[in-house]
């Protein structure tokens, strides 16, 4: 069942989902070669709580850390680890979700270690971008296969794949509500979305095939190829006139961009 929430409802998600943006920018401070996947992990916890929340993730059927942290060829899911340090040319995905006053919020970003190549700086370019063409199409009276097609098209016209067998989903009182959101379909086809919806559009873009596999943990997702995947998200309200994202990167790119000033670019 699709259950759409008041305006009060939504501005309750939304304390919740700022958190999760203020966490991604303090572990967004870390972030440079040598800085091991735990000390993200501890730094996402020790906020949250700080603030008054706790991690959406941790404990959730069994996961066991406070942050999906995925590097490179891993899709979602992956386990921070202090046998994990950050390289130089990595990308990161990091994924987190914060419960306030009874409320989830959910968002991820993939991150760039340093300096990395070309063609996967474009890889996280375009799937920013499907994103926000995903974003587009979650207005009252589309289907959710709007949203799905958006994404799809314009990551499989840019030459990458696809995965699906992971989705977006419903946000509220639970982390994972309905309506699936998968980042492939047709137009027309899928639930009618309706205003007060809220939702986490979160495409998982490949560099190369669409294909993947799960690792002997239960959780860690990869590429079969072994190319790198790129994950942004954002928890939206579905309204009559255009989508209101709840979540930020805002803090996040004040983070990226203090770096690079401070370096020179």
């Amino acid at each position: 069942m699709i259950y759409c929430k008041t305006d009060e409802e939504i501005e309750l998600i939304r304390e919740s989902c700022i958190l999760v943006g203020k966490t991604h920018a303090e572990v967004a401070k870390l972030l440079k070669p040598g800085v091991n996947t735990k000390i993200l992990d501890e730094t996402a916890e020790t906020f949250i709580r700080d603030n008054g929340a706790i991690p959406a993730f941790k404990g959730y059927r069994g996961f066991p850390w406070t942050l999906c942290i995925s590097l490179n060829s891993i899709v979602v899911h992956g386990f921070p680890s202090t046998k994990t340090e950050l390289k130089e040319g990595d990308i990161i995905s990091i994924d987190c979700g914060t419960l306030k006053n009874g409320w989830y919020g959910d968002s991820a970003y993939t991150y760039a270690i340093g300096e990395i190549s070309k063609d996967v700086q474009r890889l996280l370019d375009v799937t920013k971008e499907c994103l926000y063409k995903g974003i587009e199409m979650a207005v009252h009276g589309k289907r959710v296969g709007d949203i799905s097609w958006a994404v799809q098209e314009h990551a499989e016209k840019n030459g990458y794949g696809v995965v699906r067998e992971l989705v977006g989903h419903g946000v509220g009182r639970k982390l994972h509500e309905d309506p699936e959101v998968p980042n492939f379909g047709r137009k027309g086809n899928g639930p009618v979305l309706r205003e007060g919806t809220v939702i986490a559009i979160e495409p998982m873009i490949n560099m190369g095939k669409r294909n993947v596999m799960q690792e002997d943990d239960g959780w860690t997702v990869k590429t079969e190829d072994g190319k790198p995947s790129a994950h942004f998200e954002h928890t939206v309200a579905v309204r009559k006139e255009k989508a209101e994202i709840l979540t930020t990167f805002e803090f996040i790119e004040e983070v990226i961009g203090k770096r690079y000033k401070d370096i020179g670019i």
